[in-house]
């Protein structure tokens, strides 16, 4: 199998014309709104060998947030627990 040559980069295709974009061709034109419009987050190497896919990230965290939930309540101890039970 024989490779293509490698072109230039910064070169325009023979298909396409200067006069094709009226405004210039701009790097990275878009990537603002891109970055606004998705929920890409990268994860540490170390992070992502323990997480095989986006499931397994996503089950380990609604798992944190379910303890969370369960585990901060207000106790005997806390400054509201006392407020909350005489105003029942």
């Amino acid at each position: 199998m024989k490779k293509d040559k490698e072109t230039d980069k910064d070169e325009l295709r023979p298909e396409y014309k200067l006069s094709d974009f009226p405004d210039g061709m701009v790097r990275g034109k878009y990537s603002k709104r891109l970055m606004q419009s998705t929920n890409v987050i990268v994860l540490r190497p170390e992070v992502a060998e323990v997480f095989p896919n986006e499931d397994a990230v996503n089950n380990a965290l609604l798992s944190l947030i379910d303890i969370a939930h369960r585990t901060t309540r207000l106790t005997r101890r806390s400054a509201g627990w006392h407020k909350k039970r005489t105003s029942q």
